[in-house]
């Protein structure tokens, strides 16, 4: 078993997507500066690098993220690699084997973003016709490679189609070096009550298939 961390590094430097505060951390005590320890202040974003969009994000009476159950966040997962295609539609899914499938990571060419300073606002994402293969194929949670699962101009289409349809969007995974196939996600989001979103501490593992139960999958809608 291997263990693969495609989560991004939290710090200054993180790019933040337009319109979102960015990630700051700041010292508030030092051992250098004689206090009893280091302790330091974070103030982020509830979207804020690899993380979890809810319902609620969209929707004032969608379900909040500490409302989802844990069972979502840590199962079998496929990940497909689309690369050299910028808007992701329901042509490029099709040949996916996504029968049987709750748990998409979509691989693009944004994982080779991430080693670029600043925010990059040319990245692939998917489109309405996507997402709604997406919905139509019975994927509960689906995954890409940088801060939005929706075009940098869109109207939030993207993002109400699958919401609004119970999946679940998990953005800003860093998936370079990362062979397609099938392993085991871990993704639990902080328990921030009535939240619109949470930070994520993603891993992948690799595992045989029957070692999962694709039954806990399922979650209510309302």
């Amino acid at each position: 078993m291997k263990i693969y961390d495609i989560t991004i590094a939290l710090s200054d430097e993180l790019p933040a997507f337009p319109g979102d505060p960015p990630v700051k951390i700041e010292p508030v005590t030092m051992l250098a500066r004689g206090d009893s320890a280091n302790v330091s202040r974070i103030t982020i974003s509830t979207h804020s690098g690899t993380h979890l969009d809810p319902p609620r994000h969209f929707n004032d009476n969608g379900i909040a993220i500490d409302s989802l159950p844990l069972s979502l966040f840590a199962g079998y997962a496929l990940l497909a690699e689309i690369t050299g295609i910028k808007a992701i539609g329901r042509a490029e899914l099709l040949r996916l084997p996504l029968e049987g499938e709750k748990r998409l990571l979509l691989k693009t060419d944004n994982s080779r973003l991430w080693d670029q300073a600043g925010f990059v606002g040319d990245f692939a994402h998917l489109t309405p016709d996507g997402a709604h293969f997406v919905v139509d194929a019975g994927v509960k949670l689906i995954g890409i490679d940088y801060l939005s699962i929706e075009r940098l101009h869109g109207d939030g289409e993207v993002h109400r189609i699958l919401l609004d349809n119970g999946v679940v969007i998990l953005e800003g995974l860093n998936l370079a070096g990362i062979v397609a196939g099938s392993y085991e996600l871990i993704c639990l989001p902080l328990k921030i009550r009535g939240g619109d979103g949470s930070p994520v501490r993603a891993v992948l593992r690799t595992m045989d298939r029957e070692d999962f139960d694709l039954h806990t999958t399922r979650w209510p809608l309302a």
